[in-house]
């Protein structure tokens, strides 16, 4: 169950630096609550999850997640660049998650 809240946690991240671009210098109040609301359960759900995944492996997959989702919504929905360099550093990001999930022992 921690690998799931590790997801959640990490998708709510996605959230939140989605919702940050919209806040307008935080003066925008429904991006605003919606930003404050998925951190907040980012952190929460990172919490649960470092219950049982060691800390460091925790916050290393659930920033990776974040990072990976935020790089994607921004080129699907923020037209930045998706150049093959940038394909392929994400897989290499991809490949880091999934032997930090294969090395942590859970």
């Amino acid at each position: 169950m921690a690998w799931i809240y590790l997801i959640i946690g990490g998708l709510f991240e996605v959230g939140f630096t989605t919702c940050m671009r919209y806040t307008d210098g935080f003066k925008n109040i429904p991006w605003t609550s919606a930003f404050i609301v998925c951190i907040a359960l980012s952190m929460y759900f990172l919490e649960l999850a470092t219950r049982n995944i060691p800390l460091g492996t925790a916050y290393a997959i659930w920033t990776g997640i974040g990072a990976l989702g935020t790089v994607v919504i921004g080129m699907i929905w923020f037209q930045e660049p998706s150049t093959i360099t940038r394909v392929l550093f994400i897989l290499g990001l991809i490949a880091c998650i999934a032997g930090l999930k294969l090395t942590s022992g859970h």
